[in-house]
């Protein structure tokens, strides 16, 4: 049987994700040091409102309340015997939320990295990783989620894992890295290896692409190395909603709703195919996102200075795809 997510793929141009689950969660009253995916159990109705939120603003894709909810992470608060039953909890409240929208709606079941290191750098095998993101899969599933949505993966040896875990529990996925490091990730995988380490997976994903990073001007340089390497498998893209701020003792992201709609115009141009936002996005961000996408006809690939002159200076001169020596990160900042 197809997948809906897949079915939506085939049918539509282009598909609205969601926004910031700790942005908004922080919002609602949650506390820094606490586990996110207690209150799945705890506060019910908060995670609801966070879904109805992001359907409310029209995304045609969710991700659930359970980033962290995996045995090592939640071992940091005496709850690694939960890793199943917080991860179900957290998709069954995301299936009656897109059950009652009267549309057809994605819940994706949000697995994080593991929050270890693996070998031969770290300790954490290969067969440890398959088994921790095995155990988070399968409670999404049970829950009710329609596929599985790796996010914010630097490591491409736990990318793996979690592909063999996800092919383990028979699930279809969508598996994103985050390119935090002058165009790579934070180990060293660039735009271009990605793609080859995708279509070489034995259990592909029906989508691949980048979230989070420093933020969206370049996640979208990020999109157009994906372009260059022409994958088979439609590009996702999630950016920040602008640049994070200190204020007030709490973390603001100065992104504009107007700002992520231009975002969202320029990442559909570099060949994303779900297109939504990660830390600071909103239901205001992705009502201004969909609107853009809906009202405006499609550009041709933007180049590096029209995405800096549309959203904002990169934070290095360096797309992670030249060679030579390390790049210099520059202080990149717009007022939005």
């Amino acid at each position: 049987m197809t997948d809906l997510l897949s079915e939506l793929l085939a049918e539509r141009d282009w598909l609205l994700g969601d926004g910031a689950t700790g942005t908004t969660l922080f919002n609602m009253g949650l506390e820094a040091g606490e586990a996110p995916e207690i209150w799945n159990e705890t506060h019910p109705d908060r995670i609801r409102a966070l879904y109805d939120g992001a359907i409310n603003a029209g995304s045609d894709i969710f991700l659930t309340n359970s980033f962290g909810g995996n045995f090592s992470r939640l071992k940091l608060h005496d709850r690694q015997n939960d890793v199943f039953t917080l991860n179900r909890i957290a998709a069954e409240i995301g299936r009656e939320a897109a059950d009652a929208a009267g549309r057809k709606i994605v819940v994706a079941g949000s697995v994080g990295p593991t929050g270890e290191i693996m070998e031969p750098v770290g300790e954490l095998s290969f067969d440890s990783a398959v088994e921790i993101f095995e155990e988070q899969a399968k409670g999404l599933m049970e829950g009710g989620a329609d596929v599985l949505w790796l996010e914010t993966i630097s490591a491409p040896e736990e990318y793996k894992a979690a592909a063999k875990a996800f092919q383990n529990v028979g699930a279809p996925w969508v598996g994103t890295m985050s390119f935090d490091t002058a165009g790579r990730t934070m180990m060293g995988v660039t735009a271009t290896d990605m793609v080859a380490m995708v279509e070489g997976l034995e259990n592909k994903p029906i989508a691949f692409g980048a979230n989070c990073g420093v933020g969206a001007s370049d996640l979208l340089r990020t999109l157009i190395g994906f372009g260059k390497a022409n994958p088979s498998i439609p590009v996702v893209s999630k950016g920040n909603a602008g640049i994070p701020k200190y204020v007030h003792g709490h973390i603001h992201y100065d992104g504009t709703p107007e700002l992520m709609g231009e975002y969202a115009l320029l990442a559909r141009d570099a060949g994303a195919k779900i297109i939504g936002g990660c830390c600071g996005t909103l239901p205001e961000h992705l009502v201004a996102m969909k609107a853009a996408l809906e009202s405006r006809p499609r550009g041709p690939v933007p180049d590096a200075d029209t995405i800096r002159a549309t959203l904002g200076e990169f934070s290095s001169d360096s797309d992670g795809l030249d060679a030579g020596t390390a790049p210099k990160r520059r202080n990149r900042r717009r007022d939005a």
